[in-house]
């Protein structure tokens, strides 16, 4: 199974087994209006209206696994108290088999608090709970029944020691292993099939630190065999945050390889809480229906870009991945309404879009390259093409040279692009902020800072992406060379 569209039926069909083993966690999020600093100290009174209490750490691996389509079972620590008595009937609720969670009276429910102001996460209260008795039993807790994948999540809470790590190396493997770890290399013993490593767990991995921003996929790629020795892992799913991920794994000749990209869709950073356990629950299931590790790795960035557009610690279902699943209109010029729906519809099929504007005037070698490279951003590329009027105005008379319905076909005939629309007004600011695509992408000859529609794609919360510089190609260029050859002859 090589491709993210078949995962969702096999999923209905198959409902695979999954063992979850790891930190649990009550995420609660308190939400209120802020009006007013404190007399006591110079702090935002947060007016308190709202409480929700989600599953976290290894229950929201567990609850995103239910919800697409797994039947799962869940291995962990629990306090005798209000919170791990809220978290219990969470997860009951949710689905999950909680047969294997242990309620230990003699410490508390492991919980991490946030006080949210005005869509602003002011602070977060963590409450740690040291490791109880269940860790010696682990081993013979974690058992594998016909046909389980095991998921371990470590998130450093302590459940997990060495000798526990240990005893599941020694034992027989029957069951594939995914690994989601603070400490990937600690679990390089059982030689998982896969990790799900951050950039900053990655970093760990290696002893070093990765370059910031885009260049980390590259890094990455570059020590693809050193992340793949150091995890004893078969595969790795690299996940860089706003820049997707990069899959690294073995080849049949045992040799590391890298190149699988996908593209994450843009959210803010309160937004992201939970995206990696929904990502590794996600790939989870895909392999476990018999998906490739590329597909696994497209399918679940798409499950992570759901929770991202949601808050608090959200969940995706297998209805999410299947929303909108009807036809979308052909590939063509559309005008902004049925833009508008398409591209709410590509955004709940959890792919990414990208967006660029020009003239293409006369079409040449820098803006197929431009539109190859905008294209490559993402899944789904959208073109907004001046009209004729604005052409005037922004390139002088005798512009365009061709008229709108034939440089609107001409792009429609490119593979690149998927969706062609038409304004009006020298510049996209209003179409950008209607539609909010999750990337705006200009050629090299701007920066950021030179454009007017930077503030407005940032401001909702998308990522603007300056492209390769073509030298010498211009449509002026190309022009004033044919008007001097036509007076030349």
């Amino acid at each position: 199974m090589t491709h993210p569209a078949e995962i969702v039926p096999r999923l209905r069909s198959d409902a695979p087994r999954v063992l979850v083993a790891g930190d649990l966690i009550l995420d609660r999020w308190l939400r209120g209006g802020v009006r007013r600093l404190s007399r006591e100290a110079p702090v935002p009174v947060v007016e308190a209206a709202e409480q929700t209490d989600c599953p976290g750490g290894a229950a929201n691996t567990a609850v995103n696994l239910v919800a697409l389509g797994a039947r799962v079972r869940l291995v962990g620590e629990i306090g005798d108290d209000a919170d791990g008595r809220t978290l219990r009937g969470l997860l009951d609720d949710a689905g999950v088999d909680t047969s294997g969670v242990i309620v230990d009276g003699t410490r508390p429910t492991a919980s991490k608090t946030r006080i949210v102001g005005d869509d602003q996460i002011l602070v977060r209260i963590d409450r740690a709970r040291p490791a109880g008795t269940l860790g010696e039993h682990l081993p013979e807790a974690l058992a594998p029944e016909a046909d389980e994948t095991l998921v371990i999540c470590d998130y450093g809470g302590g459940l997990f020691d060495d000798a526990v790590v240990a005893a599941l190396a020694r034992r027989p493997r029957a069951m594939r292993i995914v690994v989601d770890a603070h400490d990937v290399a600690r679990w390089a013993p059982l030689r998982p099939d896969l990790v799900t490593p951050n950039a900053r767990e990655t970093e760990a991995l290696l002893g070093r630190t990765l370059p910031d921003g885009a260049a980390r996929a590259d890094a990455v790629a570059d020590v693809a065999g050193e992340v793949l020795a150091a995890a004893g892992a078969a595969a790795a799913i690299v996940t860089l945050d706003r820049d997707g991920t990069i899959l690294l794994e073995r080849t049949p000749e045992g040799d590391a390889s890298a190149g699988h990209r996908t593209r994450a869709r843009p959210a803010p950073e309160n937004q992201a809480t939970g995206a990696g356990d929904t990502f590794a629950a996600a790939a989870t299931v895909a392999l476990a229906v018999g998906a490739s590790a590329a597909a696994a790795a497209d399918f679940a960035q798409r499950a992570a870009d759901v929770v991202v557009s949601r808050p608090d610690t959200a969940v995706c279902t297998l209805a999410d991945l299947d929303a909108g699943a009807g036809a979308l209109p052909a590939p063509g010029t559309l005008d902004h309404d049925a833009l508008r729906a398409v591209v709410e519809r590509e955004r709940r099929r959890g792919r990414t879009v990208v967006f660029t504007n020009g003239c293409f005037d006369l079409l040449h070698l820098g803006h197929t390259a431009h539109l190859r490279q905008a294209k490559e951003l993402g899944d789904v590329l959208v073109v907004a093409l001046n009209d004729d009027a604005s052409v005037r105005r922004l390139k002088g008379l005798g512009r365009p040279v061709n008229p709108l319905e034939d440089r609107a076909r001409v792009l429609e005939s490119l593979e690149s692009v998927d969706y062609v629309t038409v304004f009006r007004e020298d510049s996209p600011a209003a179409l950008l902020a209607d539609l909010r695509p999750d990337i705006y992408a200009k050629g090299g000859d701007y920066t950021p800072e030179m454009l007017e529609e930077t503030a407005v794609v940032r401001g909702y919360g998308g990522e603007v992406r300056i492209l390769d510089f073509i030298p010498a190609h211009s449509t002026t260029e190309m022009v004033t060379r044919i008007a001097q050859g036509a007076a030349l002859g």
